[in-house]
């Protein structure tokens, strides 16, 4: 094997990694935003989780946040709970980096870099 190919192989490796770590840190985003709202809502124990898994779940609907963003606002609406889409978007970001700094830490990486 050339040094080409090794270090093909060695960027093939960091990209699949990269991705599973992305995806990891986007389904601890989506629960804990959807513990989040449901506290919101007033949720606990078991039905508070449920809610959290519906939450991860509907995030596989489309890509990006929208399908996540939809699901909430609906549910926001149908409690007529006053919630707001601005609220909520900012929550979501702050959850995204408190999702990564766990999952890197998890994963024994620093979460600075």
């Amino acid at each position: 094997m050339t040094s080409f190919d090794e270090r093909e192989k060695a960027f093939e490796a960091k990209y699949r990694l990269d991705q599973e770590t992305a995806f990891k840190v986007n389904v601890r985003r989506n629960k804990l935003l959807g513990r989040w709202v449901a506290e919101q809502f007033g949720l606990s124990g078991t039905d508070a989780e449920a809610y959290a898994r519906s939450v991860v779940e509907a995030d596989f609907a489309e890509p990006g946040d929208e399908d996540v963003v939809r699901k909430v606002m609906a549910d926001v609406a149908a409690r007529g709970h006053d919630l707001t889409e601005d609220r909520l978007r900012k929550q979501l970001d702050k959850l995204a980096a408190t999702a990564r700094e766990e999952i890197l830490k998890e994963l024994g990486k620093d979460p600075g870099k």
